[in-house]
């Protein structure tokens, strides 16, 4: 039941941050570094962190099915090995990126096991 409820709420937040990215796109580049560049820009993180993000967390609350929530959670921690990986690679652990690779290993564990 508990695991249950912390899928749930990893959904929820990870919807949450797709809709701010999508309502406030501009408003996420003191965090993630992200410079848009015109329209083109800004469209891209309203599609790619934005919407992508909204489906990630929407599908497995709309399934309700154990494969949604571990693909969400397989997804979390593929973005953090990469993240991690660049980390070392780019020379930029900085406290964004190590904010958001903890958030990215605890939702991802959290979600890959069985409720």
């Amino acid at each position: 039941m508990i695991i249950q409820i912390m899928h749930i709420i990893a959904a929820i937040a990870t919807i949450l941050t797709g809709l701010y990215s999508l309502i406030k796109p501009t408003a996420i580049t003191a965090f993630t570094g992200l410079q848009p560049v015109g329209g083109r820009g800004i469209t891209e993180i309203r599609s790619i962190l934005g919407g992508v993000f909204i489906a990630l967390g929407a599908v497995p609350l709309a399934l309700d099915a154990p494969a949604a929530y571990l693909m969400l959670g397989i997804t979390y921690l593929a973005i953090a090995l990469v993240r991690g990986v660049s980390m070392v690679v780019d020379k930029s652990a900085v406290s964004s990126n190590i904010i958001s690779l903890i958030v990215e290993v605890v939702f991802g564990i959290i979600l890959v096991i069985p409720a």
